[in-house]
């Protein structure tokens, strides 16, 4: 498992608008992963979360598009992808991907990546923040996506031609 180099992210998120999509494949591990990120986010100040639940991966882009034109500050990407016996698993990891990057950087707004592909179920509860598990993905995620909010906030603001 990863998680060695870390940076601290550790940062205060009062005054931004956040908002959680999140799937709902896999609940247990949906479970640990929206706690985790909420809970990340609750310890650095955000008020008041919207959390929206779509029902897979493949969805987390289009709701996530939604919340950055609604013009939140950060987003917050949750869902977890398992290896089965078909190339489903690398469709649907590369659509949720591709769609998640695509969602940042023609918006300006942060996504946090908190879309596990694992091999097995088990490489997914390592990583959900629940009781037991090694990592906490989702308060990863959250952290990383108020994290780089403040880091935009640093440009000077776009000059007017």
């Amino acid at each position: 498992m990863s998680g060695g180099g870390a940076p601290d992210l550790r940062v205060r998120a009062e005054g931004l608008r956040v908002a959680v999509v999140a799937a709902q494949w896999h609940e247990q591990v949906m479970t640990g992963l929206l706690d985790g990120a909420l809970a990340a986010l609750a310890g650095a100040g955000a008020a008041d979360p919207v959390v929206v639940r779509v029902p897979g991966a493949f969805e987390l882009p289009v709701a996530a598009r939604r919340a950055a034109e609604l013009g939140y500050d950060a987003v917050v990407a949750l869902g977890v992808v398992i290896r089965g016996g078909t190339p489903h698993f690398d469709h649907v990891c590369a659509a949720a991907t591709s769609g998640l990057t695509s969602v940042a950087t023609s918006t300006g707004v942060p996504v946090g990546f908190g879309v596990l592909t694992c091999d097995d179920e088990q490489q997914a509860l390592d990583r959900a923040g629940l009781p037991g598990s090694v990592e906490d993905k989702g308060g990863e995620a959250a952290q990383a996506a108020v994290a780089t909010a403040l880091a935009l906030r640093a440009f000077p603001p776009a000059r007017v031609p």
